[in-house]
């Protein structure tokens, strides 16, 4: 049978399947240009429950989550979106600071999904823009986001575990 999804607002308790979906698809997507131990600490800094469970808290922070079931009563968390506003930028722009699906459901569409409601909720917010960071290297990453109309806006660098890390902004419209 077919897996079927829904895309829920994130509760408090679901920041460990957050953190789980995000250990399995940073590992998959990273782990060649950043090596599995940088992944791992990253993920305990950037993903502590604690921060996950504020971010859900947040008035001005959305996350959603992608419930996955095959057709038995258990469901399965398996992809999260956060959006927000985007730090010291201009009122109209949003962000979408995390967007990760369990890599054993990449290409089924739930990624599309969460992206879609992640932008929706911004527009509805009165933000006219979404920007977001990729790591240069990551090139899966980058095709997603320009097969949504995402384009290059700039660049940064971020030192993860000692090392300067590229990164591409990119931008798309949000729709009114």
């Amino acid at each position: 049978m077919p897996s079927r999804h829904v895309v829920r607002p994130a509760k408090h308790d679901d920041a460990a399947g957050i953190r789980a979906v995000a250990r399995a698809s940073w590992h998959a997507a990273y782990d060649d240009f950043l090596g599995p131990g940088t992944v791992e600490r990253m993920i305990e800094r950037w993903y502590a429950l604690e921060s996950l469970e504020r971010a859900i808290r947040s008035p001005d922070q959305h996350l959603f989550v992608v419930d996955t079931s095959d057709g038995c009563q258990e469901r399965l968390l398996t992809g999260f979106v956060h959006v927000g506003p985007w730090p010291d930028g201009p009122a109209t722009l949003g962000k979408c600071s995390r967007l990760y699906v369990h890599p054993g459901q990449w290409g089924e569409g739930i990624g599309t999904e969460l992206l879609e409601r992640g932008q929706a909720t911004l527009a509805q917010e009165g933000y006219h823009r979404v920007r977001l960071e990729v790591f240069e290297a990551n090139e899966r990453g980058q095709q997603f986001y320009r097969g949504r109309g995402y384009t290059v806006s700039g660049t940064e660098t971020e030192r993860l575990d000692g090392t300067n890390r590229r990164l591409l902004l990119m931008e798309a419209p949000l729709r009114q």
